[in-house]
């Protein structure tokens, strides 16, 4: 898996490519990173791991899902691909101000979040990391958003309850700070 796993942290800087973090400037896989290391810390499984790596490539860059589907093939196989390609897809946004810009952020927020209420349980977990990472970031680096970004983000945990218990009871514990 270490080989594997470091490919796909090769294909995730190479998609990601230039793109930095909003607040740091770092470079932006620092944060799949960290959400596929809290993936793992909470018991995700290779493809879970891999999927937290590249979970915002499909939203933020100009890669498709045939696209990534064949990258990954040749790294991690046919069927793992499948997987972590599903859900790499489940955690992209559907309901954006591109596709959506009639409803405002509050409505497509509210979509969103019954929809991420439908997706797997492993997605979900996957997604109560990557919103730890996000809360953290958006906590120090910008107070005043953060009321609406946190708002937001119970919104979704309140339809999103069905990945791992002690990670989903964590998120739920910075949302009340």
């Amino acid at each position: 898996m270490e080989n594997k796993l470091q490919l796909v942290k090769e294909l995730a800087i190479k998609l990601h490519g230039e793109q930095k973090r909003k607040y740091s400037g770092e470079p932006y896989v620092t944060h799949t990173f960290r959400v596929a290391k809290t993936v793992k810390e909470y018991g995700g499984d290779d493809n879970m791991i891999y999927a937290a790596l590249l979970h915002d490539v499909l939203e933020d860059t100009e890669t498709t899902e045939m696209e990534l589907f064949s990258m990954l093939s040749s790294i991690i196989g046919h069927n793992d691909s499948v997987d972590t390609v599903r859900l790499v897809k489940e955690l992209t946004d559907v309901f954006t101000t591109e596709k959506y810009p009639e409803i405002n952020r509050g409505g497509r927020k509210e979509m969103e979040s019954f929809r991420l209420g439908k997706v797997s349980p492993r997605s979900q977990t996957i997604k109560y990391a990557d919103l730890l990472d996000n809360s953290a970031d958006i906590l120090k680096n910008d107070p005043k958003f953060a009321k609406v970004y946190l708002k937001e983000k119970e919104m979704i945990l309140d339809q999103m309850n069905q990945g791992n218990q002690t990670l989903y009871k964590k998120c739920l514990s910075v949302l009340k700070l």
